[in-house]
């Protein structure tokens, strides 16, 4: 069995969840700083490792007309350090703004801390692709 990661790539943070064993939750882990580049990676990959991940969910900023700008390009760069993990590609859009308000409605104070609101965004985004992911397995298991 192996968890499932979820990375919110930013230009300056990376928020970090995790799905449970049968990949039916996500839980917020961590945020790690995207500079130096390097250094986000071995944190990153040492993440995986310690919770056997096989897969790895990168959110990918879309614009509201269904076309990709530079930073979804950049999402997809980082993701290439990743080569040996199952990369999937979830779009994450208007994720941040969900995220705020789900904190906000947690009465958690986040204008401070920016780093909450990364991690509740991988959050999202791995919330997003696991019901995706169980609406696939359902669909197969009715075939």
């Amino acid at each position: 069995m192996h968890k499932i990661m979820c990375l919110d790539v930013g230009t300056k943070r990376i928020g970090v969840a995790l799905s449970d064993y049968l990949h039916i939750t996500a839980s917020g882990h961590s945020c790690v700083l995207r500079q130096p580049e390097k250094d986000a990676v071995v944190s990153i990959e040492k993440i995986a490792k310690d919770n056997n991940v096989k897969q790895i969910v990168i959110g990918v900023p879309i614009n509201m007309d269904g076309t990709q700008g530079a930073q979804a390009e950049d999402c997809k760069k980082f993701a290439e350090y990743f080569s040996g993990y199952d990369i999937i590609f979830e779009d994450e859009r208007l994720t941040s703004d969900l995220a705020e308000e789900n904190l906000r409605q947690k009465k958690i104070d986040f204008r401070k801390d920016k780093s909450l609101v990364d991690i509740e965004s991988a959050c999202i985004i791995l919330e997003q692709y696991l019901q995706k992911y169980k609406e696939c397995s359902y669909d197969r298991q009715r075939k």
